[in-house]
């Protein structure tokens, strides 16, 4: 009896210890361990991975891993020969740097694999930059094994931000965050200088699973020991969407319907930190985090898409698929796609076949091709390929019907005739009338709207309205329709963006404060105010932006507070990405607004000095100084901007407003002159030069 005592304490008291060490785990922050560690027990995920183009998104230059031509090769483009030269196990490249000059320099990393290759180079200060010629790795039966320009026809000035030194291809901005693990950029504004580092150089697994050390912990203790002192696995990235979930086929429909509704997006915001186009807000970000906690994705809007949402520009994946009835139906990436190797799930029309019942949509009485022909292929109808960098096709994930009918009415792309180039989009619509008589308009259902904004056509306001206001339409889509509203001031969009920042989906509030913008500040407060304290940083930053003008006006203290702290969030995001004039334009843009004037004066200059030729950064800078009482560093300011943008309107009459403010009429009649010049119908020009007395 004594003997089983003793054995049950000792049970007892080793599982109080377990447990205390297991809590005492959890609460420190997960670190990184490397790939060499998750190997070590996920071997077969390990062996997948490996033949992923994530294994291979950024390698050091060796002879192993360099797949251009580096013999003495040469190449022009843009006025500007460049030479690929071998040195042993370096690789140089002789080109144009910063100063116009030509000197050799020699290649550290490789970016990308396939269909083309970059190539890094490191600058003092610890910046990096891309190379904006490229080695096109296909097969040269495809025109490949060959280099070629990222801006093939463009002479790119070596001043200019777009050239291979400027800040467009600066990697530790513009690419480390999704070709490399756990990066943080870590830039310096006080020295400028980046002191960027990274867990593993490529996309490895911690980038998908976020930091690995108490999986490692979990992983060391026997298995019936883990379910009694772990709530979870120990990784920051619980993918568990599909866990336990099939695609259920019913006897009758032609489509499966998912087993249980997905109720997270945490796996699509995963791929979503790289295959987005997005802003980086925040530093720290790891896999599992609340996504618009560190980005904020684009909205669907001109440049980007076409106004039915098909991509425009290079915008990866994730703002088409959130438009997709497919991601309303809860399919994730990894329904697709292999999570660990990348490639689809079932080779040509398999994987759509895995919830679409071939019989009804893999033959001809579907797709009306050829079998086994390019027309006969899914993607080619449903997700219709862009190519970007030249060489690079990518699939537009929004996956509709084609739509000949709206590139008749609106311009827009259309599947059919981007194989048929040379048919007319009312071929393609009476085809596709003569297959389906029975119109089936598809998922998407917001062009006419969108296309009405952007033509500025009357009544796309009210058109805009009603797209947000219609639950059925997915998120991003109403989100963009609430944010196209911020160019119409009128009391519709005001109201819009009240019912928009009760909504439950963050984009949708984060759109109804730039909506705000076009409003008087003292109309934001009732709306803004309790945005203050929303649970998503890019919200919060957002409401700390639109309130700053009426901040010293808020009437609690605990508005006051909250104020306070999501407008640290906004200046931290602004000094995070300090390395870039635009962000500093921003600082300096929220601290005029907020009355701190000084160093509103100081981030305009920071701006100016990254960027001289930074047009709106001269003239914030010159309203500040006028505002300082400073009108001759203000005129001056504005002189310089002027040198830069002679025909500039707001530089013109800026100038003529304060040399009127001055007392110099002389001044302020030369500029009102020169304005009414170049833009000879401006109401202001003409009333401000008969307010002076004078007459063009």
């Amino acid at each position: 009896m004594f003997a089983v005592l003793v054995v049950r304490s000792t049970r007892v008291i080793g599982g109080a210890l377990l447990v205390l060490a297991c809590s005492r785990e959890t609460e420190k922050p997960a670190e990184f361990v490397g790939t060499a560690r998750c190997a070590s027990c996920h071997a077969s995920e390990n062996a997948a991975w490996k033949s992923s183009q994530h294994a291979v998104a950024m390698q050091d230059a060796t002879p192993a891993t360099v797949l251009g031509r580096f013999d003495s090769t040469r190449f022009e483009a843009g006025g500007i020969t460049s030479t690929f030269l071998r040195r042993g196990d370096q690789f140089v490249v002789n080109t144009e740097g910063a100063d116009g000059q030509r000197h050799d320099y020699v290649i550290r990393s490789t970016f990308g694999v396939y269909p083309l290759q970059q190539y890094l180079i490191d600058f003092p200060g610890g910046r990096v930059q891309a190379l904006t010629i490229a080695w096109d790795a296909r097969p040269a039966a495809q025109g490949g094994q060959r280099w070629f320009t990222l801006y093939p026809g463009v002479i790119v000035a070596h001043s200019d931000a777009f050239h291979w030194t400027g800040a467009q291809n600066n990697w530790n901005f513009m690419c480390a965050d999704c070709h490399s693990t756990g990066v943080r950029k870590r830039y310096d504004a006080a020295t400028g200088e980046f002191h960027t580092t990274r867990a593993e150089i490529n996309v490895a697994c911690e980038a998908c699973h976020g930091p690995g050390s108490r999986h490692a912990r979990w992983g060391s203790y026997p298995g019936f020991l883990r379910t009694l002192v772990w709530h979870d696995d120990g990784l920051p990235a619980q993918l568990t969407e599909r866990r336990g979930i099939q695609w259920v086929r019913d006897s009758t429909a032609p489509t499966a319907h998912r087993s249980a509704p997905r109720t997270t997006d945490r796996e699509i915001e995963t791929c979503a930190q790289c295959h987005a186009s997005r802003t980086h807000i925040a530093e720290g970000y790891t896999a599992g985090a609340p996504l618009l906690d560190y980005y904020i994705p684009s909205l669907l809007l001109p440049g980007l898409y076409f106004p039915d949402g098909q991509q425009r520009d290079e915008v990866y994946d994730y703002g088409s698929f959130l438009q997709s009835r497919m991601y309303h139906a809860g399919v994730t990436c990894a329904d697709c796609h292999d999570p660990h190797t990348q490639k689809l799930r079932a080779p040509g029309n398999g994987t759509c076949t895995q919830c679409h019942r071939p019989a009804t949509f893999d033959t001809p009485a579907h797709y009306f091709h050829p079998a086994g022909s390019p027309g006969a292929q899914c993607a080619s109808c449903h997700l219709p390929d862009t190519t970007y960098m030249q060489i690079d096709p990518r699939h537009d994930h929004s996956i509709r019907i084609p739509r000949p009918d709206l590139s008749i009415a609106l311009g827009t792309p259309n599947a059919c005739n981007r194989c048929h180039a040379n048919r007319e989009p009312q071929w393609a619509d009476s085809a596709i009338r003569a297959w389906y008589p029975k119109r089936n308009t598809g998922f998407q259902h917001f062009a006419g709207a969108f296309d009405a904004e952007e033509r500025g056509e009357p009544g796309a306001a009210d058109s805009l309205v009603r797209v947000f206001a219609d639950s059925t339409q997915p998120a991003i889509v109403r989100a963009s329709a609430l944010g196209r509203l911020a160019q119409y001031p009128v009391p519709a969009a005001l109201q819009a963006a009240q019912r928009g920042a009760d909504d439950r989906q963050p984009l949708v509030r984060l759109a109804a404060l730039q909506v705000l913008e076009a409003f008087p500040p003292r109309k934001r407060v009732t709306t803004a105010v309790p945005l203050l304290g929303d649970p998503t940083r890019a919200v919060r930053q957002g409401a700390a932006w639109s309130l700053a003008p009426v901040a010293d006006s808020l009437r609690t203290p605990l508005q006051r507070k909250a104020f306070a702290a999501a407008a640290a969030e906004f200046v931290e995001s602004q000094r995070y990405n300090g390395d870039r004039a635009g962000n500093r334009l921003s600082l300096a843009a929220f601290y005029a607004q907020s009355g701190k004037l000084d160093s509103a004066t100081t981030e305009y200059r920071a701006a100016l000095g990254l960027a001289p030729q930074l047009r709106e950064a001269r003239l914030g800078l010159a309203v500040v100084l006028s505002a300082q009482g400073r009108a001759a560093d203000a005129m001056r300011a504005l002189d310089s901007a002027r040198a830069q943008y002679p025909r500039d309107r707001d530089v013109l009459l800026g100038l003529a407003l304060l040399g009127r403010d001055a007392g110099d009429t002389a001044a302020a009649r030369r500029y009102a002159r020169m304005l009414l010049e170049a833009h000879p119908q401006d109401a202001q020009g003409r009333a401000l030069l008969q307010s002076l007395g004078a007459h063009r």
